[in-house]
């Protein structure tokens, strides 16, 4: 077990020091070193302190290390070209309250990243504010609401599928409506006739994740939205997925009124720690007028920026969007080009068929049917006989050199395991992954503890995540 800073802390030293000065320059004595030691920061050398971060550094899982199959997250390797893009000085040091004049190149990129998504997607416009794919969530339901409001149109109830994306119950709930579940069929996809029997005039829309959670097309979404459609109700889609469709389908001519895209998951921007993000959202002509602002608008030949509309949803977010993010999301579309993010999709797809065909005889595979699309569902239904649940193998992953995929989501497959290899993985690291998955496999028949005990190279072995989650610790005392 590796010690805590203040476990290497000693008593008899100091971590600074100040020189003495003399007269007028003394420092007062709050600053000396008795004063800061009572504060209770640990006393180490700077050298100690540098080596105790970069060791800790150094266990952290990344994606330069392996693959990193998290199929709820898409953590795809982010170019380096796309941070140098957005620190060149003229996009890191721009201030958003500069003149506009002196911000034409800035505004400029931003309405080529709004045309890229529209072209991509078929929406006619985009909103590029929202700081993260549930803000965009926040922000399509929010248009929705706009739209029916002034139309004199009172709705109360959003339909979500019970194979939508996690936080969309969540962001229905922020903007007042009611959730109604709508199930699957067998087949992993909705069908038209239970939507039919769910619709009537309190339904403002329904939430659509296609490709869906289990990694499957929505074959029935044109006729869905032909459903909602006649109800006055609005079809939005949850484009985290939208990393399988790119260059291959427009969202658009499904039928979808709202969609949101999640720049992290497509178009290689950073991703978690809490950092920034961006999440735009678009729309069909219809919902433009309600769009938050301020929007970037090309007239008179120069950029500008729109900062009020009446009907409009207002800010929901200060200032114009996570700028930097967008710069690097801009860097990612113009080195690809269109055709590069056409063949993006279908390697994120190839990728992932390929893994669930060998895989498809060491682990159960929830549907079978019919051809995954940019991830793939297992469940850990072969290895309960042995004992072995789907957590075991997450944490036996670990001690081959991989990071866990999600576990236990989606929700409605028992001990699903969701694997999305992304486009950035070559064959030879998607061999090494499936050779890991299929030796842990036969491990689960003839040394289950093996399995059961693991990790067994980390340096925090098996942790209780319930009282983790339940009984956090997050300052030390001594």
């Amino acid at each position: 077990m590796k010690k805590l800073i203040f476990e290497k802390s000693s008593t008899d030293r100091s971590s600074f020091d100040f020189p003495s000065f003399k007269e007028k320059n003394t420092l007062p004595k709050k600053f000396l070193r008795d004063s800061l030691s009572s504060i209770g920061l640990p006393q180490l050398s700077e050298l100690e302190v540098i080596r105790h971060y970069v060791e800790l550094a150094s266990t952290n899982f990344n994606i330069e290390k392996g693959l990193y199959p998290l199929g709820s997250c898409t953590m795809k390797y982010n170019p380096k070209i796309n941070d140098e893009m957005a620190a060149l000085p003229a996009f890191a040091s721009v201030h958003p309250y500069a003149p506009q004049d002196l911000v034409q190149g800035s505004l400029e990129l931003m309405v080529h990243v709004e045309k890229w998504l529209c072209e991509l997607s078929g929406m006619d416009a985009v909103t590029l504010m929202p700081a993260a794919g549930a803000q965009g969530e926040f922000t399509g339901l929010k248009l929705i609401r706009a739209y029916h409001k002034d139309k004199g149109i009172q709705k109360t109830k959003i339909l979500i599928p019970d194979s939508a994306h996690g936080t969309n119950p969540a962001s229905s709930a922020l903007c007042g409506y009611d959730v109604v579940k709508v199930s699957s069929n067998e087949k992993g996809i909705l069908d038209p006739k239970a939507i039919a029997q769910l619709l009537d005039s309190s339904v403002a829309g329904i939430m659509i994740t296609n490709p869906n959670t289990l990694g499957l097309f929505e074959e029935n979404i044109a006729e869905i939205a032909k459903l909602m459609h006649q109800h006055d109700a609005l079809v939005y889609c949850d484009g985290a997925n939208f990393n399988a469709l790119m260059g291959q389908a427009k969202i658009a001519e499904m039928g979808i009124d709202v969609l949101q895209f999640n720049l992290h998951k497509t178009f290689s921007t950073p991703h978690g720690g809490g950092g920034p993000g961006a999440g735009p959202v678009g729309v069909k002509e219809k919902l433009i007028p309600y769009l938050p602002f301020p929007r970037v608008i090309y007239k008179d030949n120069s950029y500008s920026l729109l900062k009020s509309n009446p009907k409009s949803i207002g800010r929901v977010k200060g200032f114009y969007g996570n700028f930097g993010v967008l710069v690097r999301a801009y860097t990612y579309m113009r080195a690809l080009g269109g055709d590069g993010l056409t063949k993006a999709t279908q390697m994120a797809v190839l990728n992932a068929n390929y893994i669930k065909q060998r895989l498809r005889e060491a682990y159960d595979l929830a549907y079978d049917d019919k051809p995954c699309m940019h991830e793939v569902i297992l469940s850990d239904k072969k290895q309960l006989k042995y004992h072995i649940k789907t957590l075991d193998i997450a944490k036996r992953l670990m001690d081959y050199g991989f990071h866990p995929p999600t576990v236990y989501f989606p929700l409605i497959v028992s001990g699903a395991l969701m694997i999305e290899p992304t486009e950035t993985e070559s064959k030879e690291e998607v061999d090494r992954f499936c050779e890991a998955m299929i030796s842990i496999a036969k491990e689960c028949e003839v040394s289950p503890e093996t399995v059961q005990q693991a990790p067994h190279t980390s340096p925090v072995r098996r942790v209780d995540e319930v009282k983790a989650a339940r009984n956090l610790i997050l300052t030390y005392k001594r």
